[in-house]
């Protein structure tokens, strides 16, 4: 077979069989969603707690700059951490195949190398889907009414952009620590990320050199950005980034998959077969 010949034994290009092969890699994930529901469960629950602690117990203490509920202010934030802890769920999978010889065992077959990642990003989306949409549904039921149309669509999308660049992230870490309960601890880190952010409490409401760092949190321009397209209450400061909010959410995660890919396919290759 020449260099340039990109068919293979079967008669399909090699485009066929690497999305053939991410595909199979996608329903291997979703499989485990569907024979192990206690992960999912626990996945959605976490969020639906807290925006049920957070709405209704610290609710009534909280103000938001400018006025309006804080209902309204908290239900976009919460939507954008789901995302962000998402990262731990990715790490935590990658880690226990590459553990129990999983990804060793993909490496040795005939199949394309990028589907391994890819498959675990496409199946990390349709999980964050389902997130969003029962996060949604609790928030409709607690009286939470975003505008409808476009910016609803856009928000949406932000919100996915934002899980698909902490994705590369979740992959890399997976594939450095040592084993699953590392991969628990991960969530040391992601706590005060989301905490020290826009998504609970306006940084202008915090001390002046926390503010500024809260501001530049990639999360607090997405929080920040999807307040704005559901038309809920936004408590913008007068800084360049939360004026800049719709421009900073797009422009955060692509620098993070810059950043994370690249590293996340070359801890990948770097594996023992």
């Amino acid at each position: 077979m020449s260099a340039l010949d990109l068919t293979g034994p079967a008669g399909h290009g090699r485009v066929y069989w690497a999305l053939a092969d991410c595909w199979n890699v996608v329903r291997r994930g979703l499989t485990h969603y569907q024979r192990q529901p206690v992960n999912i469960a626990w996945q959605l629950g976490f969020p639906i707690l807290s925006v049920l602690l957070y709405g209704y117990v610290f609710g009534s203490a909280m103000r938001v700059p400018g006025g309006g509920d804080y209902k309204d202010f908290l239900m976009p934030g919460m939507f954008v951490m789901t995302m962000a802890f998402g990262f731990i769920n990715t790490a935590t999978v990658v880690v226990y195949d590459s553990t129990k010889g999983v990804i060793d065992r993909f490496r040795s077959m005939p199949m394309t190398s990028s589907a391994v990642v890819a498959g675990r990003g496409v199946t990390d989306l349709i999980v964050a889907c389902a997130e969003l949409a029962i996060l949604m549904l609790t928030a409709l039921a607690m009286g939470w009414r975003p505008d409808g149309g476009w910016g609803f669509v856009a928000a949406f999308g932000l919100l996915l952009w934002l899980r698909f660049a902490l994705i590369w992230l979740g992959v890399w870490l997976g594939l450095l620590v040592p084993n699953p309960e590392a991969a628990g601890g991960l969530f040391a880190v992601a706590f005060p990320l989301t905490m020290i952010s826009s998504i609970f409490v306006a940084p202008q409401l915090m001390p002046d050199w926390l503010g500024w760092v809260a501001a530049w949190n990639p999360i607090s321009s997405t929080a920040a950005a999807t307040r704005e397209l559901f038309g809920t209450p936004v408590g913008g400061g007068d800084s360049w980034v939360e004026q800049h909010a719709l421009l900073m959410a797009g422009g955060w995660p692509v620098v993070l998959t810059a950043l994370f890919l690249p590293l996340a396919v070359r801890r990948f290759q770097r594996l023992s077969r």
